[in-house]
């Protein structure tokens, strides 16, 4: 049986698809957990990324839609709502208390900007500074401490072009990290899917000698993603092959 604790709708501004049609896609395709993780909203965030993430206004909708998701399909699949969101220190508790009273359940950790997101750093930018590289470790490290976030999604956004000595050495910090904090690893199938920067294999040979166990994320923007055997067997065998503890399921944990 499949799960999938990363899905998007539309309210992020670069997804398609109703959620009725995401979980059918899912039941079809032989899931027993379906998790909404679209991009979290932060209120008074003083940059504007309303085109890639939800805002504010629209959380309230993405809440009831998945409720009524859920009394029509909870006997058909297991169904739970979370944000994938990046850690912004000076807006984290905000966010938390609008996402609580919302209902949601659960967070996973998707870094695409680095500080407070002030400066429009983009992660998945290529660089090869080392200072941006140390920036995004200590970062993620910081988001995984605070124990509200059942995963980490795509840890290998960081696009590094410097040398790889520099990288496998703020990379194995990371994994470390992530494993004492007992926080899993994310392989993105959408990142695989398109070719992208992600999953890099340098990452992920540093993750399976570290111990790390990993989920396989759909990272779904379309309800047709959820249906992608080819890339998932891929994922598969990819993780088998370098002896990565793979997770059909993980715990949430609770914000």
């Amino acid at each position: 049986m499949l799960h999938n604790y990363h899905t998007h709708t539309p309210r992020c501004g670069h997804a398609s698809g109703t959620g009725t049609e995401y979980v059918r896609a899912a039941i079809d395709a032989g899931f027993s957990l379906l998790g909404f993780s679209d991009h979290a909203p932060y209120r008074d965030h003083p940059r504007d990324y309303i085109s890639i993430r939800m805002s504010p206004e629209l959380l309230p909708d993405y809440a009831a839609e998945f409720f009524e998701l859920k009394a029509r399909f909870g006997e058909q699949i297991e169904l739970h709502l979370g944000v994938e969101a990046e850690f912004y220190p000076s807006y984290f508790e905000g966010l938390l208390s609008e996402l609580r009273a919302a209902g949601v359940e659960y967070l996973i950790l998707g870094q695409h900007f680095l500080d407070d997101g002030l400066t429009g750093l983009y992660s998945g930018r290529a660089t090869g500074d080392p200072a941006m590289l140390d920036r995004y470790v200590g970062q993620c490290l910081d988001a995984l401490s605070t124990g509200y976030f059942t995963y980490f999604a795509h840890p290998d956004l960081l696009y590094f072009t410097g040398s790889d000595e520099e990288y496998a050495r703020q990379m194995r910090r990371l994994c470390r990290g992530a494993k004492d904090l007992g926080v899993p690893l994310e392989l993105n199938l959408l990142g695989l899917r398109e070719g992208r920067n992600y999953p890099d294999p340098r990452f992920w040979r540093i993750a399976a000698e570290e111990g790390c166990p990993a989920v396989i994320g759909w990272d779904a923007h379309q309800p047709e993603a959820l249906n992608v055997p080819e890339a998932f067997s891929r994922a598969r065998a990819a993780l088998d092959a370098l002896g990565v503890e793979r997770l059909e399921s993980v715990p949430l944990r609770p914000i």
